[in-house]
Formats: C-alpha cells, structure tokens, sequence
C-alpha cells in the first residue's frame, strides 16, 4: 500500500503550550486528581507518597475498604455541629495522609524518606503517623491551622513547604 502526503493547509495552528510543571507540581495535581475519589462530605482530599520521583502509594479521605461510605450514611461531625478539625475519632474515614502510608504498609513498601504530596496540610494524627512512618517531607497546597500538628512536625525536622 503507497502512503499519500497529507495536504498542506493553508491555515496555520498555533498552540500555546502550557509550561512542563516541575515535579512538585506535578506530584500535587497528581494529589488534586486522587482528592476526587475521597467520599467525605465535608472535604476531598488526596496524598501522594513520592521517592526518588516515583509514586510510592496513593490515599484519599473516606470509609475503610468495604464499609459504606459517608456519601451514603451521612456525616456524624456535621450532623453534630463539630468543627473542621476537631474530634476525629467520630469520623467514619480515614485521611487521605493515613490512607497513604496504610496502602503502602499493605503492600510493604518502604515510606522511609519520601516525601508526601497532600491538597491539605495534615492534621495533628497524620503528623504522627508521617513522623512515625520516616516521612521527610510534605509538600501541601491548602489547609487548615494545626498548632499541635505545625510544632510536632518542625519538632521532628519534617521539612513542610505550601505550594
């Protein structure tokens, strides 16, 4: 079979190509596009655990594997008024920071000096569990004000930077 050249156009395309993020960016819409599985009714959000630029493991906010979600149950915090970040141990869900670091225990895999890439800064349980876990870093777009969580992370020499 003989290949024809395509005709020229007498029109020209212009494409305005967006700049190559670099690899923080990356990981964090990477994170953005996890946030949209989690099935929290009152925040979405997504973690990425990185090392050496590859993708360690993934969690999103929501209900542990097999149980109902809170799309479907409905929120017991907002039912009961309680504010963002307090009384977590009424949740129904896991954070997306703890849903990471358990997916990678799960299949044993090392998060020893990765970094985290998260939509939102961690609150003060996950800032255990990433220091516990050897997390070196967390790299966030958005959240909300954890002292506790801010002093125990500077305390153990987590580098945290907002982008």
């Amino acid at each position: 079979m003989k290949h024809r050249p395509l005709a020229e156009s007498s029109k020209t395309v212009s494409l305005q190509v967006s700049p190559r993020p670099n690899w923080d960016e990356y990981f964090l819409d990477i994170a953005a596009l996890i946030a949209r599985r989690a099935t929290c009714r009152r925040r979405s959000v997504g973690a990425v655990l990185v090392k050496d630029r590859r993708i360690l493991a993934t969690g999103y906010n929501g209900a542990p594997t097999g149980l109902r979600h809170c799309l479907d149950l409905g929120c017991l915090r907002e039912q009961q008024n309680i504010p963002s970040g307090e009384r977590h141990e009424l949740c129904r869900g896991l954070h997306a920071e703890q849903n990471s670091i358990i997916q990678a225990a799960f299949h044993g895999v090392s998060v020893k000096d990765a970094t985290l890439y998260c939509t939102n800064y961690p609150c003060v349980i996950c800032a255990k569990m990433i220091i516990n876990a050897g997390i070196a870093r967390i790299i966030f777009r958005e959240g909300y004000s954890d002292q506790l969580s801010q002093e125990m992370l500077q305390e153990a020499k987590v580098e945290v930077t907002q982008l």
